[in-house]
């Protein structure tokens, strides 16, 4: 993978012929994967490497002054998802004020115009430039290359969507979200100190210091998969404020790795959130949340049996 980075302030012609797609791509779920895929084709009638075109920062970070954007991925793990699907290059447009007043065709000539592009891969709603007043017509238009313009990706209920994704998160509906992204919300941090309170109980856990940009799910127990290194686990992942010890005021997120022994203190590590077991509870005391483990313990082992 080769990341190329565009800026308004030091604009270089790349020498790499390619074809690329361009959005932002939060999720890079189904819909995104299909421009992915159109692009890895296009490229090989070509004959040239691939790109996935992004904005760093979210434009509405800079557009909207918005300074706590929540998403759904975090331009690592798109990135990483974005190799695995074919991508020889991401180019990461830096987002600023010029950028997002520029003219479609300024935009056309002055950032699309340092890359070599043979082709151009974009959504069927794809709008740039000052106020959004370039879309997909114009591109056509006023570029000397292909243009393919993807269709929407839709199932039963409608288009889908990193806003229908997003919703699904939050209300916890993960089997939902799975099947719109085409793999698991996962959440990716390092494993930090806690309090130990989980090791006292019988359920030592891994605390995970995660970035504040990740929308977050609904607080409660979840069946999940942790990852570290190339090692995969089957979980119980808790986000929440442990109300039974009342003693945070922060979202923290823990996770008992199944079947698992050993020191994950400072390895990068990654939750993919699978099913919605309970909500958090307070309890009355540490034996009855003792119990509710135990409990959760056997319905996330019972999930997994029968999946």
């Amino acid at each position: 993978m080769r990341i190329i980075r565009v800026s308004l302030s030091n604009l270089k012609r790349s020498r790499t012929p390619m074809c690329a797609c361009i959005g932002y791509f939060d999720g890079l779920h189904k819909g995104h994967q299909k421009l992915l895929s159109e692009t890895v084709a296009m490229a090989k009638r070509h004959n040239c490497e691939t790109g996935m075109i992004t904005f760093d920062p979210d434009p509405w970070v800079v557009i909207k002054g918005m300074q706590h954007v929540r998403h759904i991925s975090t331009m690592r793990q798109r990135m990483n998802l974005a190799v695995k699907l074919g991508m020889d290059n991401i180019i990461l447009l830096e987002f600023t004020r010029e950028m997002s007043e520029l003219s479609p065709q300024d935009f056309i000539d002055k950032v699309l115009g340092s890359l070599n592009l043979q082709g151009l891969v974009c959504g069927f709603d794809f709008h740039f430039a000052y106020k959004g007043t370039g879309d997909t017509e114009f591109l056509k238009a006023h570029v000397p290359y292909e243009v393919e313009v993807v269709p929407p990706v839709e199932d039963e209920h409608g288009k889908i969507s990193s806003t229908r994704i997003s919703q699904c998160i939050t209300e916890g509906r993960m089997e939902e979200a799975k099947r719109m992204l085409g793999y698991p919300f996962a959440i990716e941090g390092k494993v930090v100190h806690g309090r130990h309170r989980g090791t006292g109980m019988g359920f030592p856990t891994a605390n995970v210091e995660f970035d504040d940009e990740y929308l977050l799910p609904k607080t409660g127990v979840y069946a999940g998969i942790a990852t570290v290194g190339r090692k995969s686990y089957e979980a119980m992942i808790n986000l929440g404020r442990n109300p039974t010890f009342n003693d945070i005021d922060h979202l923290s997120l823990e996770a008992y790795l199944l079947d698992f022994s050993g020191d994950l203190y400072d390895r990068h590590i990654s939750l993919a959130f699978l099913k919605y077991i309970r909500p958090e509870v307070r309890f009355q005391n540490k034996n009855n949340l003792i119990m509710q483990l135990e409990q959760d313990l056997r319905d996330i082992r019972d999930y997994f049996d029968h999946e």
